[in-house]
């Protein structure tokens, strides 16, 4: 009698741990992890192990899918993030009501919701899987994998009736449509108090806002999230500290959460404890290139703040620990351009051999991010600062315009402005140092 299919979905070949996690190795050879793992304990459990490199068809998204539907199991392996492999997971979730096992070493990481849902983990010390490692691997998967395949996938345990519309209860339909509606209202009066002129009228509406939403009751993510970066904005960093310490503790534990608390202690003055608080949300949740960023920016305060007090040690090393954890972010994702857009002028700061060229590669990163992800709201903002670091007069002239046209919060250029005046410090030619000094002048009157 022919075997029951188990279709392995996993990286192949040796691959990097990235980002780097503590107790783990630097790499992984995954092709022997199947060879020494998964292959035999998927065939001591009774099934007959299929790995998506042994497709030969000419359409392997084809296969992909059918063997996603048909096998009778699926095994995912979530050790490092990797695209294939959640969007494999999707599918399976979405197709078939059980035999879907997510497994991975112990000390991994899981991106986004995935972190809550069940997974089978094992220990993972080295990367070459040796015959000790295999062993333990091996143990771990057999003694849990048969009763997680029976478990339900995420959609079909919380949406009854899926996948058949007609069995869906409608008024649950009808209820999610009214809470996207209130909230796309919601959205709409955000933008509005974020877009008036007036600073004592924006915060105004976003106080009335607040009131309407206090965090002691029942709040939905989307809404408290929208509300963080409201007051975060334009009310003020000890107001946001308040809020987000009286919303229920599911929304505080989130990570932007917690990342927006340790932006708003830091901002009141706290930077030492933000930053550890930063370091703890990362070795809980993982790494990512805003919570690096977020650590270069508390370093970077720190540097100026010993600067101005006149202890130039201290200051060269926080600028070296702002410079490190900015690069590490920008290493993390490329295409956030929050990291690499703050490394140009503190390079230049530090001015040690090869910094300037460091500076213009971090600049052109920046700028090339900012091109692919045009629509997002720091874009803007980013490439005025670039145009200063640049020393190009004309585009900051020309970006200048644009803020006075469209306001200074559209252009975060609260925010930015430190950054404006960074560069005018470093610019040696005296000429477009004065030019962009009355560029410089001229923007701050917009935020008087």
């Amino acid at each position: 009698m022919p075997r029951p299919i188990c279709f392995m979905v996993m990286p192949f070949g040796v691959k990097p741990v990235v980002p780097p996690v503590d107790n783990a190795p630097t790499k992984i050879d995954f092709d022997a992890l199947w060879n020494r793992v998964y292959r035999p304990v998927i065939e001591e459990l009774g099934y007959e192990p299929v790995r998506a490199d042994q497709d030969t068809g000419a359409s392997i998204i084809l296969e992909m899918l059918e063997r996603l539907f048909f096998s009778d199991v699926v095994v995912a392996d979530m050790t490092i993030p990797n695209g294939n492999v959640y969007y494999e997971i999707g599918i399976r979730h979405a197709s078939r009501e059980t035999g879907c096992v997510l497994v991975s070493a112990d000390w991994a990481r899981p991106l986004f919701d995935t972190a809550q849902m069940r997974r089978l983990v094992f220990p993972l010390a080295e990367g070459a899987i040796s015959d000790d490692t295999a062993a333990q691997v091996r143990a771990a998967l057999v003694a849990g994998a048969n009763a997680l395949a029976s478990g339900a996938s995420p959609m079909y345990e919380h949406i009854p009736g899926f996948p058949d519309p007609s069995k869906v209860d409608p008024r649950r339909a009808s209820a999610i449509r009214k809470q996207l509606d209130l909230i796309a209202a919601f959205q709409a009066r955000v933008r509005e108090a974020r877009l008036v002129s007036d600073k004592a009228k924006r915060r105004e509406l976003a106080l009335a806002l607040l009131a309407e939403q206090p965090p002691g009751k029942p709040i939905s993510q989307a809404v408290a999230l929208e509300l963080v970066a409201l007051l975060r904005d334009v009310v003020g960093w000890s107001e946001t500290i308040a809020y987000i310490d009286a919303l229920p503790q599911d929304i505080r534990e989130l990570g932007a959460v917690r990342e927006q608390r340790s932006l708003a202690l830091s901002k009141s003055g706290n930077h030492e404890q933000a930053i550890a608080a930063l370091e703890s949300l990362i070795e809980q949740r993982g790494d990512s290139s805003e919570r690096q960023g977020l650590i270069g920016g508390r370093y970077k305060k720190l540097a100026d703040q010993a600067r101005k007090e006149g202890r130039d040690v201290a200051a060269r090393d926080h600028l070296d620990r702002a410079i490190e954890h900015y690069d590490r972010g920008m290493r993390l994702d490329l295409n956030d351009f929050y990291p690499s857009s703050n490394l140009p002028s503190l390079y230049r700061e530090r001015n040690e051999e090869g910094d300037d060229l460091r500076a213009t590669m971090a600049a052109h990163v920046a700028r090339l991010a900012c091109e692919r992800d045009s629509g997002n709201e720091w874009s803007k903002p980013t490439l005025l600062g670039l145009a200063f670091f640049d020393q190009d007069v004309r585009r900051a002239r020309e970006y200048a315009r644009e803020v006075r046209r469209a306001g200074p919060q559209a252009w975060k250029l609260d925010t930015t402005i430190d950054t404006l005046e960074r560069s005018v410090r470093q610019t040696t030619d005296e000429a477009k140092r004065e030019a962009l000094e009355s560029i410089l002048a001229d923007l701050k009157t917009l935020l008087a």
